[in-house]
């Protein structure tokens, strides 16, 4: 099963989290999708040298950051307004989960399964 990553995830692999590091390496050693949603990037992303495991794994040629189409993000906006939620990048992170069959690693697991009891995380 493929893994999209949430912001939580993306700060574990900044603060060297070996738990999480070794998720997302064993499904980059199983050949599995790591995606990453463009917004999530944005949540986190501050730049500088501080950052250099996170860019590392973004600019990994087996990690896909996932653009934010209008498309997406009108479907992220539909879906925060069903579950009345406000939300627009969990619920970019939760069509990626369904778009790609995927399981999120994510340390916001209660405000995912607002959006979709069903999508499967893990967390970080």
């Amino acid at each position: 099963m493929s893994l999209v990553l949430d912001a939580g995830a993306l700060i574990a692999v900044e603060r060297a989290d070996r738990g999480t590091a070794a998720l997302i390496e064993a499904a980059r050693q199983e050949h599995r999708r790591v995606v990453v949603p463009a917004g999530v990037v944005g949540q986190v992303w501050r730049g500088g040298w501080r950052q250099a495991r996170l860019a590392r794994l973004l600019n990994a040629r087996d990690v896909f950051v996932e653009p934010l189409s209008d498309a997406g993000a009108r479907a992220a906006g539909a879906l925060c307004g069903e579950a009345g939620t406000t939300d627009v990048i969990d619920a970019s992170v939760v069509l990626a989960a369904r778009r790609h069959h995927a399981t999120v690693v994510s340390s916001d697991r209660a405000d995912l399964k607002v959006l979709d009891p069903m999508v499967p995380v893990v967390d970080c």
